[in-house]
C-alpha cells in the first residue's frame, strides 16, 4: 500500500490530469459506501435539527434541561476522540464508520423508548447520538485515505462532504414538511432516523476495508516519515478559528439579520438554502482545481477569503435597514466560497502531513478541535453580537488572519 513520502503539504500532482466521477467514486469507497454516506447523512438531516424539538415536544422537557443534555452528548463525543483514534490506528476502518453509524442506532432506540419527563434516558440518547456524531468524519477520512491518495483522496474526501451536506439538506426538509403532524410525526422521524443508520452501517460494513499497522508502520520507516508535531499543533490551533465559518450561516447571520437589520426571515432561510446549495455544488470542482497547489497555502488562502468575508460583513452591516439585508446575503457567498476552500484542503492536509500508521490519532485530534470550534462558536458569536458589528466581525477576521499567517507560516 503507498503512502505519501514526500513534501505533504503539496498537491498530488501540478497536472491537468483530470480526475472522473467515476474515480472519485472508486475513491470514496465504492457505490456501496456511498449509498452508506447518503442515508446516514438524510437519517441525520431527519433528526439533528429537530432532536431539541423532540426533547420539548414528545417528552415535555425545558428548553434548558434538554439543550444541556444536547450539549453534554456533544461533549462526551469529543471525550471518545482519543480511544477513536488508536482503534483507526490498529487497522480499523469501514468497521468504524459502521460502529459510528450503529452507536446512533442505540441512540434513537433509547429515544423512542423514552417516557415523558425522563430527562435522564434523554441524556442517554443524546449521549450516544452525539459519540456517533463526532466519531463518523475522522473514521470516514481515515477510509478513503486508505482507499485512495493523492488528488483522488482530496477529491473523494470533497465529494463525501458535498455527498453528507446534500442529504443533510434534503433529509431536513423532509423532516419539516412532517412538523405538522406534531408528537406523532417527530416520533415517525425518529423510527426512520434509526432504520437508515442502521442500513447505513450494514452498507458501510459490508465495504470490509482495513489497514494494516505493520505494513503502514514500515512504509512509513523506510521512507523517513516522522511525526510533524509543531505544524500538527499550529495546524489543530487554526482549525478552532476556522470552523467557525461553519456556524456563520446558521447562527451569526441569522442574528445579525434580525436582531440588528430587523430584516425577515426569509433573508436567514435564503442565506442557509444558498449556502447548502453552493457547498454541494462547487465542493468538489473547487478541491480538484485548488488541489494542483500546496495544501497548506490553499488552507492560508481559505483564511483570507473568510476574513474578507467577515470585513465584508462589516460593511454590510453598515447600511442599515433596506439595503443591509441584500448586502450580507451576497457577502454569505464569499463567505461560503471560503468554507468550501476550507474544508476541501483541512483534513486534506492532515492525511498528507503524519505517518500512515498514526493517522487515526491525528484525525481523532483534528476532529477533536473542529468539535471544540463547533462548541465554543455559538457562545462566541451570542457573546460578541451585542457589543456591536465591529467587535463581531472585526473580531473574527482578526482572530481568522492570525490563524491564516500561521498556517502559510
Amino acid at each position: 500500500m503507498p503512502y505519501p513520502a514526500a513534501d505533504p503539504t503539496v498537491g498530488a500532482m501540478a497536472t491537468t490530469t483530470r480526475i472522473r466521477p467515476r474515480a472519485v467514486l472508486r475513491a470514496s469507497g465504492g457505490p456501496r459506501y456511498a449509498v452508506a454516506l447518503a442515508v446516514d447523512a438524510l437519517g441525520t438531516g431527519l433528526l439533528r435539527p429537530f432532536l431539541l424539538l423532540y426533547g420539548m415536544t414528545v417528552l415535555r422537557l425545558s428548553a434548558p434541561v434538554t439543550g444541556t443534555a444536547m450539549t453534554a452528548g456533544v461533549v462526551a463525543g469529543l471525550a471518545c476522540m482519543p480511544a477513536l483514534g488508536s482503534w483507526l490506528d490498529r487497522g480499523a476502518r469501514s468497521t468504524a464508520v459502521a460502529a459510528s453509524m450503529l452507536v446512533r442506532v442505540l441512540g434513537v432506540a433509547l429515544l423512542l423508548a423514552t417516557p415523558t419527563g425522563n430527562v435522564w434516558l434523554f441524556a442517554a440518547a443524546a449521549l450516544f447520538l452525539g459519540i456517533g456524531n463526532q466519531a463518523w468524519p475522522a473514521a470516514h477520512a481515515a477510509l478513503v485515505a486508505t482507499v485512495a491518495h493523492g488528488r483522488e483522496r482530496d477529491a473523494a474526501l470533497a465529494g463525501g462532504r458535498a455527498l453528507r451536506n446534500a442529504g443533510l439538506g434534503a433529509g431536513a426538509l423532509l423532516a419539516t414538511a412532517c412538523l405538522a403532524g406534531g408528537t406523532t410525526a417527530l416520533q415517525a422521524l425518529a423510527a426512520v432516523t434509526g432504520l437508515a443508520y442502521l442500513t447505513a452501517a450494514a452498507l458501510a460494513w459490508s465495504v470490509r476495508v482495513h489497514a494494516h499497522p505493520a505494513v503502514a508502520a514500515a512504509t512509513d520507516a523506510r521512507d523517513g516519515a516522522d511525526g510533524p508535531a509543531p505544524r500538527m499543533r499550529a495546524l489543530l490551533a487554526a482549525n478552532v478559528i476556522y470552523v467557525f465559518c461553519l456556524n456563520v450561516p446558521e447562527i451569526a447571520l441569522p442574528l445579525v439579520l434580525v436582531t440588528q437589520l430587523h430584516a425577515s426571515s426569509v433573508w436567514s432561510g435564503a442565506v442557509y438554502v444558498a449556502n447548502t446549495v453552493l457547498v454541494v455544488t462547487l465542493q468538489v470542482p473547487v478541491t480538484v482545481l485548488l488541489s494542483r497547489f500546496p495544501r497548506r497555502s490553499v488552507l492560508a488562502v481559505a483564511g483570507v477569503v473568510l476574513t474578507a468575508s467577515y470585513l465584508g460583513f462589516l460593511a454590510a452591516t453598515s447600511l442599515g435597514h433596506g439595503w443591509g439585508a441584500p448586502a450580507v446575503a451576497a457577502v454569505s457567498v464569499v463567505c461560503t466560497l471560503g468554507e468550501v476552500v476550507y474544508a476541501g484542503s483541512a483534513t486534506a492536509l492532515v492525511t498528507a502531513l503524519v505517518p500512515a500508521h498514526v493517522l487515526g490519532r491525528a484525525l481523532a485530534r483534528f476532529q477533536l478541535s473542529t468539535g471544540f470550534g463547533l462548541a465554543a462558536s455559538p457562545a462566541v458569536i451570542t457573546a460578541l453580537a451585542p457589543h456591536g458589528p465591529a467587535v463581531l466581525w472585526g473580531g473574527l477576521a482578526a482572530a481568522t488572519l492570525l490563524s491564516a499567517s500561521a498556517v502559510a507560516r
